[in-house]
């Protein structure tokens, strides 16, 4: 076995690309393999800004993290994870306060496996091998079971993750479901690819995600498709707004305005 193939979990298909593992790879990540690297060529030949953008969207769940964090939020459900990387979700909360609870959730098995190893030591922390489309199994899990107490405020995240929702899944619908679980005090943040400015690199970049074979399939949506994502939440200032414009902390956080059309943001707030 060579040695790229140690960290590969056995049964992935090495031969069809994950999004997950093209978002690694354009985060600068170790943990794709030749079809998602080429996929993300791709990808960024159609959309050159699709680097910053992956980059403005870490960025802002940092933020994300750290407001929620200043608003008492101590454990945190993070749907669709993706590979670990540098800033995630525990690294961030725990350096305010260490008894921060943080569970990941993932249905890629590079993801899951390369969290399990990360986490194992890592006190406050549970990964979830599963379809967001799987509430059930999500709450019924060990780890959330054991970590996350639904009648204290949590920190629930959507990062990058409802525009792989067809509409057919009703992703409002699935949102809502996890908002019910919710105690008052809780908060919904998400990112979410919209069609609402770029609208032909966006079909553009779904034509090439069709093309390469990927289960992973982008469903852009427009500013209120996206908003009804909240529901009767109360959106935190300043709304749902492009990635780059939501409570920005210096430089490295504001965007050309072509980067920051891919993304629309928001927090929210139960009452």
């Amino acid at each position: 076995m060579t040695r790229t193939q140690d960290w590969v979990p056995a049964g992935v298909d090495i031969t069809t690309p994950s999004m997950a593992r093209v978002y690694d790879y354009v985060l600068g990540g170790s943990h794709n393999f030749a079809v998602d690297r080429d996929t993300a060529e791709t990808l960024k030949r159609i959309a050159p800004s699709l680097r910053r953008v992956a980059r403005l969207n870490r960025a802002f769940m940092a933020r994300v993290v750290r407001y929620l964090m200043a608003q008492g939020v101590r454990q945190f459900l993070d749907i669709g994870s993706g590979i670990p990387t540098v800033g995630n979700v525990h690294e961030i909360a725990q350096q305010v306060d260490p008894a921060c609870r943080v569970v990941y959730v993932d249905r890629d098995p590079v993801a899951v496996a390369h969290s399990e190893l990360m986490l194992e030591t890592v006190p406050g922390t549970g990964v979830v091998h599963a379809d967001m489309r799987d509430l059930d199994s999500i709450v019924g899990s060990t780890a959330v079971r054991q970590l996350i107490d639904f009648e204290q405020p949590v920190g629930l995240l959507f990062m990058l993750m409802l525009h792989w929702l067809p509409e057919d899944s009703a992703p409002a619908e699935l949102v809502g479901g996890y908002r019910d679980l919710l105690a008052p005090g809780s908060y919904l943040a998400l990112s979410h690819a919209t069609h609402d400015e770029q609208k032909q690199d966006l079909e553009d970049l779904g034509d090439a995600i069709r093309s390469s074979r990927s289960a992973d399939q982008v469903t852009p949506r427009s500013y209120e498709q996206i908003l009804a994502m909240f529901g009767d939440f109360e959106l935190v200032e300043p709304g749902l707004v492009g990635c780059a414009n939501w409570r920005a902390e210096g430089p490295g956080d504001v965007a050309d305005p072509s980067s920051n059309a891919y993304l629309y943001v928001g927090v929210a707030r139960k009452s």
